[in-house]
């Protein structure tokens, strides 16, 4: 297991977001075109539109993995009250960061680059290989609080205007 990840993620303060916007999700698969669709939305309504493949497919890794392997078994799949797993997506000036919040203590598991290339015909397990490579950088972070869980987070740096 990766111990909290935090180098690469410059200080946020939410307050000093330029744009924020959340969407909650709920505990089956099809949420992760829900996932794709939202964060098409977004960027494009600001105008971070030319961004969307590589976001969006460390979008779709990051849900995928939280209703994968962050749920209890027990989660049911179909309407829950309150959905398990929420998407952040905030934007500074330089900056973009993609936030999935699910219910699980557990950091996420990465495999080694050379169990990546040995199976190639594996199924799973390179989701955190796409993360890392389609983004600047990205991490993990326990909730503190009354929030059980934790984030997973990547970053994207955007051009200056």
């Amino acid at each position: 297991m990766l111990e909290p990840l935090r180098q690469g993620l410059p200080p946020l303060n939410l307050a000093a977001a330029s744009d924020a916007a959340s969407w909650a999700l709920p505990a089956r698969y099809e949420a992760v075109r829900e996932a794709r669709r939202f964060t098409r939305g977004t960027l494009d309504q600001w105008h971070l539109g030319e961004r969307f493949d590589d976001v969006c497919l460390v979008v779709s890794e990051l849900v995928t993995n939280a209703l994968r392997h962050a749920l209890p078994a027990n989660t049911p799949r179909l309407a829950a009250p309150e959905p398990p797993v929420r998407l952040h997506l905030m934007r500074w000036t330089g900056r973009l960061v993609c936030a999935v919040r699910d219910p699980s203590d557990e950091g996420p598991v990465t495999r080694e680059p050379e169990d990546l290339s040995e199976d190639c015909s594996a199924e799973s397990g390179r989701g955190l290989f796409l993360v890392d490579t389609f983004s600047d950088s990205w991490g993990w972070h326990p909730l503190a609080g009354a929030l059980s869980g934790k984030v997973v987070w990547a970053l994207f740096r955007l051009p200056q205007p």
